[in-house]
């Protein structure tokens, strides 16, 4: 499936060293001021070379309107982006031709269809983001018209991680530093970590937290379609995720019944609220009006330069050494495109609730 989406629907299409990657948006409401500057400021958040913490490819990422917008607006017809490939050394993946390597999708790809593109991955790669970073930056500019906003930000390298709420943290911060962490000095001891780490030749991983606000109440499809379900599953289907929790999440094992359930109050006006926001926004996968908080692990990166085992198309064993250009962790340039995944969610849930309106 290279669709997603019921109301707002988009179709990503492309691979990594292919001529381009884009996006085609069913469903985007008319009459929605295209900012250009946006976009590409959204496509600059999760380009490689931001930093001496990424990878050093130099990809400038400019994006084209193919179709969709006229005189500065969506027309509600099909909107077409795309960024051109223009940085691809194909050649330094030709001793993976016949290498299935650790930790990638090289041998399940091949196993499913019998074929597989071997320059960088291919549809696997993560650079398939990009078309999904171009949705979600119009998705982001709907929401925004609507008194919704979105931040992620990184909350854990490998076993350093924030030990404050995120209703302690100044998500102001998070675009002040390379690692996109909104404590300065956790932010300085991720960013030497991951640069200890690189010049081992190794890699790390970390979890990427996500808040936001102005959601109003109502939004989730029960029973299949919870508001909650379909934030995993667009979280869950960016590369490198392995875990996604709202709310108190697993910790919620923890707790009695007493202590996890979020009391309801009113305040002078009738705005009807809760004490607490252990349900991370999201009851009986239904809205209640509170923040959405939701956490997403990501593994290390696979692409690692050090010596591993693995075997070859002959399924004979033998080792790699993975060269090229990688990141030796992901999560900060992974930031923009959970705040994408999560702008699809929303963006859809509320198009959905007009059909009950």
């Amino acid at each position: 499936m290279n669709s997603f989406g019921e109301i707002f629907r988009i179709t990503t299409f492309g691979e990594s060293h292919g001529e381009a990657l884009g996006v085609v948006i069913d469903g985007c409401p008319p009459n929605i001021h295209f900012d250009f500057d946006f976009v590409q400021s959204e496509l600059n958040r999760r380009k490689p070379g931001q930093s001496n913490i990424s990878t050093s490819r130099n990809e400038d990422e400019t994006f084209e309107v193919l179709s969709g917008v006229f005189e500065g607006k969506t027309t509600g017809t099909p909107l077409t982006l795309i960024v051109r490939n223009n940085n691809q050394k194909s050649e330094d993946y030709n001793k993976l031709k016949d290498v299935y390597r650790p930790g990638h999708a090289d041998f399940t790809y091949q196993q499913k269809y019998g074929i597989r593109d071997h320059r960088g991955g291919g549809r696997q790669s993560a650079r398939e983001t990009v078309a999904r970073v171009l949705a979600g930056a119009v998705a982001k500019m709907y929401l925004k018209s609507q008194g919704i906003s979105i931040q992620a930000y990184v909350s854990q390298v490998y076993n350093i991680k924030l030990d404050k709420a995120y209703t302690d943290l100044d998500l102001n911060q998070i675009e002040n530093n390379i690692v996109r962490c909104p404590d300065p000095a956790k932010a300085e001891a991720m960013i030497a970590l991951i640069a200890q780490t690189k010049a081992e030749g190794d890699t790390l991983g970390g979890v990427i937290s996500c808040v936001c606000k102005g959601v109003p109440v109502g939004l989730g499809e029960p029973v299949f379609d919870k508001l909650h379900a379909q934030l995993g599953k667009a979280i869950l289907s960016i590369n490198a995720c392995k875990g996604f929790e709202i709310g108190n999440g697993f910790e919620s094992v923890n707790l009695k019944g007493s202590e996890n359930n979020d009391a309801f109050e009113t305040n002078e006006s009738k705005h009807i609220g809760t004490k607490t926001n252990h349900s991370g926004g999201v009851l009986g996968g239904i809205s209640n009006g509170m923040d959405i908080f939701f956490r997403a692990a990501f593994k290390p990166v696979s692409s690692i330069k050090k010596s591993q085992e693995t075997i070859n198309t002959s399924f004979e064993n033998t080792s790699i050494q993975i060269e090229g250009r990688h990141d030796p962790c992901l999560v900060p340039r992974a930031v923009p495109i959970v705040e994408a995944m999560t702008a699809l969610v929303l963006t859809d849930m509320l198009l959905r609730n007009k059909i009950y309106k």
